[in-house]
């Protein structure tokens, strides 16, 4: 898998893994449904056929507010991460982050079929804040949405049933 790459989450795994909170697979946009939302994918640090996907949102300014707000009442905010995609300023919701495996990845490719990526620094940021963000969820903090250990645990079963 290509470093620092985006990627669109499958149907099916919606199908295998209901959460009402997980980030709503399709945006309807004059009655046509469009892959949304994006996704930037990281390996976990233990099962690297895993990886956690941070969707990534074009919605900056209200995300923008929803940090400011966390820093004033926690003193800091790393479930909300911003960078530059594709020219565009957008938020990575480390809060709405899931595990996936590449089965249910579809790489977002260019016009000229190669795969869109971020920059290094941006991708950096946001896996060091996402594996704090996972640390402290570990730990019993409600500081992700869906229910990303339930997720883990059977992709890592059918991972195991594979071999």
């Amino acid at each position: 898998m290509v470093q620092a790459q985006l990627f669109f989450l499958s149907d099916q795994y919606y199908l295998d893994f209901p959460d009402d909170k997980l980030m709503k697979n399709k945006d309807m946009i004059d009655g046509v449904p469009h892959n949304r939302p994006c996704f930037f994918a990281f390996s976990d640090s233990k099962v690297p056929e895993i990886y956690w996907i941070v969707p990534i949102s074009s919605k900056y300014e209200k995300y923008k507010k929803i940090e400011e707000l966390k820093i004033q009442k926690y003193g800091k905010c790393n479930t909300i991460r911003f960078g530059t995609v594709l020219g565009r300023h957008t938020a990575f919701l480390i809060q709405n982050m899931c595990p996936a495996t590449e089965k249910y990845l579809t790489a977002y490719i260019d016009k000229n079929n190669q795969p869109i990526r971020i920059d290094d620094r941006i991708a950096a940021d946001v896996v060091k804040n996402s594996r704090e963000v996972l640390s402290l969820a570990k730990r019993g903090a409600k500081v992700i949405f869906p229910d990303v250990f339930r997720i883990y645990s059977a992709l890592e079963q059918e991972l195991s049933a594979e071999k």
